[in-house]
């Protein structure tokens, strides 16, 4: 039997006796399916157990339907994504974390390689749904729309779809035929998509296009403002802006210093961008101290390594032929203040990269409609803003601004449209407990080195604009899928079968696992404490919600391969 809900983890702890139990039973072991911290931390709802576990069984093209699944993009997110699912990893305790970015990036090239495309549609619903904006969240929500069989045509105000993927991240870290591919795979599903094409009347868009429902999924195009006293206001530029123009294909002269205001992702990029358009120095500065920059820290390295220098705790108070910053410093809070000290610094260029905001100016006619600043209010669990019909996801509602997040937005605003059009509750299972590197006995753990992705040299990246990091090759990716853990799902090791001195564990078969023959087993836990993943607990003799008898797992039949709530992430 399986036990794979959250109240496994209010049952008394009877896993830490050993060996024969007494004449009568007091426990009894239950297969379980708990929640792999990859898969729980996941912004876009992976089940990233279930793909590795295909790519371990040379399963590759299943591999990538099984992560298709919930990600259409996974040779982008192989690249840009800051892998949150690499952080949460169990591995990282012992060694290293798998390259779960890497494999997924090794999926989604070998996909466009092979011309591999999503399966089809099914039945058309015979509803149509608008997409305003092509960006990640836009695009995801499109895919999984039509995975349901609905109509979907997206409308996007660029010359080209991919929003800030396309005119925000610099080639050198996500080339455009990687994008284009991903996109047109999508295309060729049958999602319409009309660039060139501004919302300016959302209701009369949706009238006039007969659309049932509406999801917005504008980004953040738009730099924040300051008042920064300049004499030459030509010196001075915004990131936003000055990225869409390189990514467009222009190459602005910026001389030969360069200065960049502000810590966030974007800075970074603008930095590094900067770099090879031929500026020769190139700076951040920032009111705050390093630990306290918004961007991610392996940015601001890889920024470090191509020659950008870090400004910390300076601020901007006028730009003429130099810059006048002011030296701050923390006060007891961790706040930065000003002390009233000033230097000058040398710049040819200025890039303003304090922060971006949406245009949702187009939707504050429509009766309802809900803001805070820029970003629109939405239910957090649907997505759905106060007027019926019309949802938000991604960079238009209050959330972390990243790919990732944008196309699990994009994912879990599908679901609660079909549910909406179809007048159903969205119902969603509670998520399995998640299990951690102590719940596991690894037995068989040996000490295996991540596999690294080839960099270009730093020297080499600042003359061109060719992508930095190579991905993994067949054998490397094997390798990496290797050493998970498969933490928390059977993986049909035999282990338990092997260690039952009372031969009460009868095996499947292939795929379906194991279940127990109760009248032999006598509880003595040498199957749980055996158990490499944590398949297997320990519970109360006599439960009456156990049952005693059917197969050895009544979820699911493949390790990993769990439903839906096992599957989703840390957003969906």
């Amino acid at each position: 039997m399986s036990l794979s809900r959250r109240d496994i983890t209010k049952l008394p702890d009877l896993s830490q006796a050993s060996g024969r139990v007494a004449p009568v039973r007091s426990r009894m072991p239950v297969y379980v399916d708990l929640l792999p911290p990859c898969n729980n931390a996941c912004p876009a709802g992976e089940n990233i157990q279930e793909w590795l576990r295909l790519v371990k069984e040379g399963q590759a093209h299943e591999a990538w339907l099984q992560l298709t699944r919930d990600n259409p993009f996974p040779a982008i997110h192989g690249r840009v994504c800051y892998h949150p699912c690499e952080n949460a990893c169990n591995r990282a305790d012992l060694d290293s974390s798998i390259s779960i970015h890497g494999v997924e990036r090794y999926l989604g090239d070998l996909a466009l390689a092979e011309g591999w495309d999503y399966p089809p549609p099914p039945t058309p619903s015979g509803r149509r749904v608008l997409v305003v904006g092509a960006g990640p969240s836009g695009l995801s929500a499109a895919y999984h729309l039509a995975r349901l069989g609905h109509e979907v045509h997206i409308h996007d105000s660029s010359p080209l779809p991919g929003g800030m993927m396309r005119y925000g991240i610099p080639e050198y870290r996500l080339p455009r035929d990687v994008l284009d591919g991903e996109i047109g795979r999508l295309v060729r599903m049958g999602v319409r998509i009309i660039t060139d094409h501004p919302v300016k009347d959302l209701v009369a868009e949706q009238r006039d296009g007969e659309f049932d429902a509406v999801f917005v999924a504008i980004g953040a195009h738009l730099s924040k403002k300051i008042d920064l006293p300049a004499q030459d206001a030509e010196k001075v530029v915004d990131a936003v802006s000055f990225l869409r123009t390189v990514a467009s294909g222009e190459r602005p002269v910026m001389g030969r210093r360069v200065a960049v205001y502000g810590a966030g992702n974007t800075a970074m990029d603008a930095a590094r961008v900067a770099r090879r358009l031929g500026a020769t120095e190139t700076m951040i500065v920032y009111r705050r101290t390093a630990e306290q920059m918004p961007a991610h820290a392996e940015e601001a390295a890889e920024a470090e390594r191509e020659g950008v220098r870090m400004n910390w705790l300076r601020t901007i108070t006028e730009v003429d032929e130099d810059l006048t910053v002011e030296i701050m410093e923390l006060d007891d809070h961790g706040r930065a203040r000003g002390t009233g000290r000033y230097e000058k610094l040398a710049a040819d260029t200025v890039i303003l990269a304090l922060g971006q905001e949406t245009d949702s100016d187009f939707l504050r006619s429509i009766p309802g409609m809900r803001f805070d600043d820029d970003v629109v209010q939405v239910d957090p669990v649907t997505l759905m803003t106060d007027v019926p019909g019309i949802f938000a996801g991604g960079d238009a509602v209050p959330s972390e601004r990243t790919v990732t997040i944008g196309v699990g937005h994009g994912k879990r605003a599908a679901r609660s449209i079909d549910a909406w059009l179809n007048s159903v509750r969205d119902e969603r299972a509670p998520k399995h407990p998640v299990v951690h590197l102590d719940d596991l006995h690894l037995w068989y753990f040996g000490d295996f080195t991540r596999r690294a992705q080839p960099e270009l040299d730093p020297d080499a990246r600042v003359s061109a604009f060719d992508e930095v990091v190579g991905g993994l090759d067949a054998e490397q990716a094997m390798f990496e899928a290797q050493r998970c853990l498969s933490c928390g799902n059977c993986i049909e090791c035999d282990g338990c079968l092997g260690s039952c001195p009372e031969k009460a564990v009868i095996k499947l078969g292939k795929g379906h696992r194991y279940r127990y023959d109760y009248d032999r087993c006598t509880g003595c836990g040498t199957c749980y404490e055996q158990c490499p993943v944590h398949a297997i607990d320990m519970v109360p003799e006599g439960r009456p919600d156990i049952p005693l008898t059917g197969p050895g797992c009544v979820g699911p039949v493949r390790p990993g391969a769990s439903a839906d709530d096992v599957r989703a992430g840390g957003l969906l």
